[in-house]
């Protein structure tokens, strides 16, 4: 199920210290140090060799921290806008594609491209692992990582709030590798991460690490990857809707490497992130100019979390107030964090898909709608190279291509179960 083939040679390195050391095979953390940081791969081989498209994902294995290829991956995708770019005036949109769209070659049946971190992250897992991995997700990343640990036989368990079950579909059953287990309704993404954390108090797992995890980071930088190459060169701007905000970071960390191979120019992209209004907590601390976010009660943030469509948005505690997290790649690079309210979205969707022939997940609809008004009140120029990053789509046309089943959960657990409890639910699983 997975392919063997010549490691990519790289170090870690602490972004607070700038200390380098060795991956001991799951490495998360910075080892020695006290103050939480991010970790970043530093790779030996400074100019990347882009494979052809057969290889999906492993394209870019030059950057990506994985010692196995797994079968099935596609590639994100990035082409010259025609429709969306003439009807807003623009000579320079570039629209990086990772979803559904076989006219375009993008393969991806979770039309997500949280496909590009579960196929890193699973390719830096050492087959000999024999815990099982541990995966946090209000939807999307869960069923990319189903798919992939599915199809390459990689026990998984999954921890999904019970209300976003839905998400969680499939064009064929999901192999009993994978476990699904939920948060009872009401919840949310954080309480599915506190499960998670949960879970990996237990002996037998191991948590996948979200932003932590650099094969994630490096996955997500894909799309960045994908534009460069296809482009030629760094664009201006950077369109994309944030959640925990690691693709944002991810960006900024591709942008860095690319300066440093020398053939796609010096310039660092703006940041241009966005979020679905009414939950904006990443805008209220950038606009505060404060690193870390503002208290937010969490009552309050589940009555906000219901309001949105983009229900995947909706991360609490972001990646951005850590060292080498949001925070700093804008303040490094410059952006904005711009928001998009239920209207904007569905008006922004129905527009791409007249426009450019497809379908968008509501995400991705947040960030073409962010960019329509950013050209609007002319934050961009109609000359800017604009990289607008479409994180999932084509999931209409998929489901009407395809028969559709749904992955169950095992157990739904109350917010904050026991380990007595979970303990006992587990050891009935694995």
């Amino acid at each position: 199920m997975s392919k063997e083939f010549k490691a990519t040679e790289y170090l870690l390195q602490s972004i607070n210290t700038g200390n380098q050391f060795n991956d001991e095979g799951w490495t998360l953390e910075a080892p020695d140090e006290k103050e939480p940081t991010l970790i970043r791969a530093i790779y030996e081989k400074k100019q990347i060799d882009v494979k052809d498209v057969s290889h999906g994902i492993y394209r870019f294995a030059d950057w990506l921290p994985i010692h196995k290829t797994l079968k099935g991956s596609s590639a994100p995708v990035t082409y010259k806008s025609n429709g969306l770019a003439k009807h807003l005036g623009l000579t320079n949109l570039y629209i990086t594609f990772s979803g559904y769209w076989p006219e375009k070659d993008a393969n991806f049946p979770t039309c997500s491209f949280k496909e590009t971190e579960a196929y890193s992250v699973c390719g830096r897992l050492s087959s000999e692992e024999k815990k099982v991995l541990v995966v946090a997700s209000a939807g999307n990343t869960a069923r990319a990582f189903a798919r992939v640990c599915s199809d390459n036989k990689i026990p998984l368990l999954l921890c999904v709030p019970e209300d976003y079950l839905d998400v969680l579909w499939f064009n064929k059953p999901i192999n009993d590798c994978v476990k699904l287990i939920a948060t009872k309704s009401g919840s949310d993404y954080f309480d599915a991460i506190h499960l998670s954390n949960l879970v990996c108090q237990l002996d037998k797992f191991i948590p996948e690490g979200g932003s932590k995890n650099v094969a994630r980071r490096e996955g997500m930088g894909t799309t960045v990857l994908s534009a460069a190459h296809e482009i030629g060169k760094i664009p201006d701007y950077y369109f994309q809707a944030v959640g925990s905000s690691t693709g944002a970071v991810s960006a900024w960390e591709a942008n860095l490497r690319l300066i440093e191979d020398g053939r796609f120019g010096n310039n660092k992209m703006k940041l241009m992130v966005s979020q679905n209004e009414p939950f904006k907590i990443l805008q209220d601390a950038w606009r505060a100019d404060s690193r870390e976010i503002l208290p937010m009660d969490d009552d309050e943030a589940r009555k906000v979390v219901k309001i949105i469509i983009a229900k995947v948005l909706s991360n609490r505690r972001p990646t951005y107030s850590v060292p080498g997290g949001l925070f700093d790649a804008m303040k490094d690079a410059g952006g904005d964090v711009l928001t998009a309210t239920n209207e904007e979205l569905i008006k922004a969707g129905k527009l791409f898909e007249e426009l450019e022939g497809n379908d968008i997940h509501p995400a991705a609809a947040v960030a073409t709608a962010t960019l329509i008004k950013a050209v609007n009140d002319g934050t961009v120029n109609k000359d800017d190279l604009i990289m607008l990053n479409i994180t999932g789509g084509g999931e209409d046309k998929f489901k009407r291509e395809n028969d559709i089943v749904y992955l169950k959960p095992r157990h739904i657990f109350e917010i904050n179960p026991g380990l007595e409890t979970l303990k006992e639910v587990l050891d009935k699983l694995f």
